[in-house]
C-alpha cells in the first residue's frame, strides 16, 4: 500500500567523485532509522527555478520516495510503500 507522506526527513548520503553520483545510504523518519539496501530510479525536475532530485530507495523491506530540494538542500519523504496492493 502506498502512503503519501510529505514530511521532512534526515538523510545521510555519500558522493562518489569518480562516478559523480550522490546516493542516499540511510534515512531517519520519526524515531526510526532505515539503512538503504537498494537504490532504484533517480530523476530530477524543475519547479519554477528550483530543481528537485527524486530518489527511489529500498530500506527494511519498505520502498521510499525521497525528494531533495536543490535550492534549500532539504529532504522530504514523499511516499512510503510496503509493496502490497492498495
Amino acid at each position: 500500500m502506498i502512503q503519501r507522506i510529505s514530511e521532512p526527513v534526515s538523510v545521510i548520503t555519500t558522493f562518489d567523485a569518480d562516478k559523480r553520483a550522490t546516493r542516499p545510504i540511510s534515512l531517519q523518519w520519526g524515531n526510526q532509522s532505515y539503512e538503504v539496501s537498494q537504490l532504484g530510479l533517480r530523476h530530477s525536475y524543475k519547479e519554477g527555478n528550483i530543481r528537485h532530485h527524486v530518489f527511489s530507495v529500498v530500506a527494511n523491506d519498505l520502498f521510499f520516495r525521497l525528494n531533495l530540494n536543490a535550492d534549500t538542500l532539504h529532504w522530504t519523504l514523499e511516499e512510503v510503500s510496503d509493496g502490497l496492493p492498495d
